[in-house]
This record gives structure tokens, sequence and C-alpha cells, in this order.
């Protein structure tokens, strides 16, 4: 069976990962409660997107602003991190799921960093999907580091400029190619700036702790039917252009 890494047509995903706390307060339950089950929805959706034609599915754990919430919910939220790095990769492992990690490490709480760098060896060889867990991460930060790293460079290109912003060593997986948020919000929130240049952007009023396979399938199905147009405009003949032979 072909993998959606080798596939042309394989779609790069990206999610903000909305409605955790909200989802928990309308049940009685403490934030903590949604951001466990937050955890569930990821390891559905990502069990589920390749057979959906993703290749790449890049999600919003944690900005660089977030370290405003509360001390006590950004601790769980670190913790439920620390414990979905050290026991979901024999998971991640049997469904051929390679994960990375992008954004700032070195304000992690101790232990993190290498949690990631762990579980990034321990999957470097799946093909199945390539997951990427937004963490500390600000698109703004990453576009200035990008831009502090040019040096006077003249020649650069808007390919070669993408290859500091993403940090990528292969242009495999950054652009993308369709943003979900979750939770009713419409708005970006410093991700992906760059690479969501000619996103198509859906949202819905789902919280992102009740998506399933079938949330992933409506976005997706939604996205197919949009047209693509990049800046120009298709299947347009100009005046006294002769129309295109159907032969």
């Amino acid at each position: 069976m072909q993998s959606a890494l080798d596939r042309k047509d394989a779609l790069h995903v990206a999610v903000i990962m909305d409605g955790n706390g909200r989802w928990a307060s309308a049940q009685g339950l403490p934030r903590s409660a949604g951001h466990r089950a937050g955890v569930d929805a990821l390891r559905r959706v990502c069990e589920a997107a390749p057979a959906l034609g993703v290749a790449t599915l890049t999600v919003y754990a944690f900005s660089a602003d977030n370290w405003r919430r509360p001390r006590a919910e950004v601790r769980t939220l670190m913790g439920l991190l620390h414990h979905y790095l050290q026991n979901e990769i024999a998971r991640l492992k049997e469904n051929d799921i390679r994960l990375t990690v992008i954004g700032r490490r070195d304000r992690l709480p101790d232990g993190l960093a290498d949690a990631i760098a762990a579980a990034e060896t321990d999957t470097a060889g799946c093909q199945g999907l390539h997951l990427r867990i937004a963490l500390d991460y600000s698109s703004r930060d990453a576009i200035l580091r990008a831009a502090a790293a040019l040096q006077g460079d003249a020649g650069l290109s808007r390919e070669s400029f993408g290859y500091l912003v993403t940090g990528e060593a292969t242009p495999q997986g950054r652009d993308v190619d369709l943003l979900i948020r979750t939770g009713g919000e419409k708005r970006l929130s410093d991700f992906l700036l760059w690479e969501c240049a000619y996103a198509e952007l859906y949202f819905t009023d789902r919280m992102w702790p009740d998506v399933d396979r079938d949330d992933l399938a409506i976005a997706i199905g939604e996205f197919h039917r949009r047209e693509r147009r990049f800046g120009a405009v298709p299947n347009v003949t100009e005046p006294g252009e002769p129309v295109p032979s159907a032969a």
C-alpha cells in the first residue's frame, strides 16, 4: 500500500487544537481534564490522517504566549506533553508515524527537551505520517530568527528563506494546504504564518476533544471542493484569444 508521504497529492494539514478548556468547563470538569481529552483526540486524528491523504500534520500544542496562562495549567500541559512523549512512542511506531517538534526548547521544563529528542530519534524511520508538534512556538519569532540569519544575502529566494523560517532541511511538509481551527474562534494566533500564505482555512465550532476521523474527513472534503488559484485566474480566456481545442 502506497504511503501518504509518497503521493503527489498528499496534504500538509495544520490544526489549531482549540477548545479543551471550554469543553471541560461545559461538563463541570477542571481544565486539565479537557487537555487530557485533547490528547485522545490527537491520537484519533493522527491515526485517521494517512488514509485521508494527509502526509504531514502540524498541530499547535503550546504557543510562546501560552506561558502567560496560570502556572498550574502550564505545569499540567507540560506534564501531559512529557507523558505523551514517553508513553506514545510504541503506538506511533506501530502506526508508522514520525514525530518532530518545532519551536523553542530552551525554556522547557527539565527533561522535556531530552524526551523530545528521544522520541524524534525513535520514530525517525517511520513513513506513514509526519506529525509535527509546535511547542513554545511563535511564527513571528521564527520569521524574525530567519531574517536575523540572512546577514545581507541579497540573492535569497522565497524558497531558501522558507528553509530558514521552518528549520526544515528538505521542502517536504513545509507549505500548509489546509489549516483547521476548532473551538469556534477564527484567527491564526501566530501559527505558521509563512507556511500558510496560500492555505485554505477551515473553522469549526467543534471543541478539540470531540474531534474525530469524521470531522477531519469533512474538513478535507471541504478543502477538495475549493478552487486553489495561488494568485492566478485559471481557465479564463482573454478577449480575442483562441479557445483551446478539446483535442
